[in-house]
């Protein structure tokens, strides 16, 4: 497809670990019926919730299957360490979200004893190690492209490249700066590659019915308005969040009668980890059964790629009307006010996306000229590649010759010296020793 190859043009370096992926649909649990019986090992208990809540607001996406970040695997062995480090788990406990943010926690570093350090430092030496190898695949995949491998490291900024030996306080601080950069960003970035998404399949859509005679196109468009006014055609979908929304989880999900609806025990049983909070995970799980509602895997007219956008745009929604002080995690405190409102109980109608125009006439065809421009880059470069390839086979084939009119000058020279009756010389010039008959 057409777009497959405009995407190569953003293939340099980090650009492939922008939000291109889309993570897998949660599965709602009924722990009613399901008991943990695995027995926890000693050594891999976890730190108390009050130890893990200041780092969960940064770090609670990359429990998602792909966020698009290329360091979270870094950030996670950080944290993990970190958290080992008995002086540095106490002022995590006293330490808010804020004091994370802004760098103060990072200070703390020059306390944490040496065995700490030493692993901060292996785990740093193996994502310069991770970079470079990056840096590399990329550069030798453009072959036009020669640039210096220690100034690209300089565009990672979740680390200090200066010092590549060394976890200093520089790096905690840089780290927990990217993170959090990327996760308030997050969300909207995931709304323009969307964007971006609805107009390229718009744009493949109007240029194959150019390739249609009239008759064709025609019949093309009735099917196309057809599939849509069948998506369109679905259940009501409750306003996400609202007390109709839980309770419809709360009896098909949970298998519970509805007129025992209650909050408190709602909010136990969907905070999966027990962690005391409900965080964005948890509550995507939740809009499930109305998403089945407008999206079914097997219907041709439904999208995927939409459906999954919708749950994103339900669980931002929700988090805008609990998530009181912005932390990205919702508390039982945050539920419980959030329930007496009266948006809970008489709530807005709820418009899905099949209701919505996410771009006009006029960013499509701005869009489309983006495209041309890049098509027309990718098209040059490629025909530089094939002159490059045909002067590269020229001088090949070139050489062969003269490698082959030499030989059989070689060839042509010792067959004179033998009707001549000299010795045939070795490919260095050198005589051959024939005995006498």
């Amino acid at each position: 497809m057409r777009w497959r190859t405009i995407l190569l043009q953003y293939c340099f370096l980090w650009v492939s670990c922008l939000l291109t992926a889309l993570e897998a649909v949660p599965i709602d649990i009924d722990k009613t019926k399901v008991q943990n019986t695995q027995p926890v090992e000693s050594s891999k208990i976890e730190p108390p919730i009050q130890t893990r809540k200041s780092f969960r607001s940064i770090t609670l996406f990359l429990n998602l299957k792909d966020t698009g970040l290329y360091y979270d695997e870094y950030l996670k062995q950080v944290i993990d360490v970190l958290e080992t480090d008995k002086h540095f788990r106490e002022k995590l406990q006293k330490a808010d979200i804020e004091e994370i943010k802004s760098g103060r926690l990072s200070k703390e570093l020059d306390l944490v004893s040496h065995h700490v350090r030493t692993k901060l430092d292996e785990l740093k030496r193996q994502e310069i190690g991770r970079l470079r190898m990056l840096i590399k695949a990329k550069l030798d995949s453009m072959q036009d492209v020669v640039m210096d491998h220690q100034a690209l490291l300089k565009q990672f900024d979740h680390l200090n490249h200066m010092n590549p030996d060394k976890f200093e306080s520089t790096d905690l601080d840089m780290l927990i700066k990217a993170a959090t950069s990327d996760l308030e960003h997050y969300d909207k970035t995931r709304h323009e590659e969307f964007k971006k998404y609805e107009m390229m399949k718009e744009h493949e859509r109007r240029e194959y019915l150019k390739t249609l005679n009239e008759e064709k196109r025609k019949e093309e468009e009735s099917k196309f308005q057809e599939m849509k006014k069948k998506h369109e055609d679905h259940p009501k979908v409750n306003h996400p969040g609202s007390k109709d929304q839980l309770k419809e989880v709360w009896e098909e999900t949970d298998g519970l009668d509805p007129n025992d609806f209650d909050p408190k025990t709602f909010f136990k049983l969907h905070d999966v980890n027990s962690d005391g909070f409900l965080d964005e995970q948890e509550l995507e799980a939740l809009f499930t059964k109305e998403l089945e509602k407008v999206y079914d895997p097997k219907n041709e007219e439904d999208d995927m790629v939409e459906m999954e956008e919708e749950r994103l745009r339900m669980r931002e929604h929700v988090m805008n009307e609990v998530d009181t002080n912005r932390d990205r995690l919702v508390t039982l405190e945050e539920f419980l006010k959030a329930t007496e409102k009266k948006e809970f109980l008489e709530p807005d109608s709820w418009e899905t996306l099949d209701q919505q125009q996410f771009f006009t006439e006029e960013e499509l065809k701005e869009y489309e000229n983006m495209i041309t421009l890049q098509e027309n880059e990718l098209k040059k470069k490629a025909d530089d590649l094939q002159k490059q390839k045909e002067e590269l086979q020229r001088q090949h084939d070139q050489l062969e010759a003269q490698k082959q009119e030499y030989n059989q000058a070689v060839q042509q020279l010792e067959q004179k010296k033998l009707q001549q009756g000299i010795a045939p010389s070795g490919p260095n010039g050198e005589l051959k020793f024939e005995p006498r008959m």
